[in-house]
């Protein structure tokens, strides 16, 4: 709402993103994420911009109860579903599934964004899916299931060390009781999931919904045959890749070789 807001006094001002810029100490692309809602303004923004585009105090009124979001808003309505799902199943081909990574790893991913993102923007996105994990302690506890290719346990996201702790992270996660991590071998000559990573969830109200993500962001999928398919692929997946106590062992391995 504030974003729309600046929009409209923005541009009943003739003013563009750059000039507005210049007077905030913002660039245009910084000016454009906040309009979006996928920036907080800070500093004296709303103080400066309010004065500037004759806003009258719309935009300080409007600022008083502005909270920045925890994730970028096409991820909103997902975080929104696992949090409260009563299972969740994904299967990852780059990096290692956010519900697994530490928060040397995390920063890594957010730090190597394109376009590259502000420092305040990378701790927000590190916090958010940090704190996304406590779906994992969640009481009463969703049945959480991975199937990670191999090259995610060697890529080293972070350099040696922080890929060493992410894999003792796995190893450690992966004690828990609800949860199961699986390993895609280089091996394999048949793969189910070459159409690239997917997330599956039985919602708390016992449905099942497919999220599926792409370089600009994501989307659900919760019609059949669509639907049917993902979960059957996933399935497959499963049976594919080593079983539980041998991913382990491939983990530890990897891990005492850094």
């Amino acid at each position: 709402m504030f974003g729309a807001l600046l929009r409209f006094f923005r541009e009943r001002a003739g003013m563009t993103q750059d000039s507005l810029g210049a007077y905030v100490k913002y660039s245009k692309s910084q000016v454009a994420m906040v309009e979006r809602g996928e920036r907080s303004p800070k500093g004296q923004f709303v103080e400066i911009a309010d004065d500037v585009l004759s806003a009258q105090g719309a935009l300080l009124a409007a600022s008083v109860n502005l909270r920045a979001s925890r994730f970028p808003a096409w991820f909103e309505e997902y975080a929104e579903e696992e949090a409260k799902a009563v299972a969740i199943y994904m299967y990852a081909n780059h990096v290692i599934s956010g519900l697994l990574q530490t928060e040397d790893y995390a920063r890594a991913i957010f730090g190597a964004h394109c376009p590259p993102l502000e420092d305040d923007e990378i701790e927000a996105r590190v916090t958010a899916r940090l704190e996304r994990q406590h779906v994992l302690r969640r009481k009463p506890a969703p049945v959480v299931g991975f199937v990670l290719e191999e090259v995610t346990l060697t890529r080293p996201l972070g350099g040696r060390q922080a890929l060493k702790g992410q894999l003792e992270n796995l190893l450690e996660v992966g004690r828990r009781r609800n949860v199961e991590i699986q390993v895609m071998p280089h091996k394999r000559q048949v793969h189910a999931g070459l159409n690239g990573p997917m997330i599956l969830l039985d919602t708390a109200e016992r449905n099942q919904l497919a999220y599926v993500e792409g370089p600009s962001g994501g989307y659900f999928i919760h019609e059949h045959p669509e639907l049917g398919n993902l979960f059957a692929r996933y399935g497959i997946l499963r049976a594919q890749a080593l079983g539980t106590d041998e991913s382990a062992k491939l983990v530890q391995e990897v891990a005492q070789a850094l």
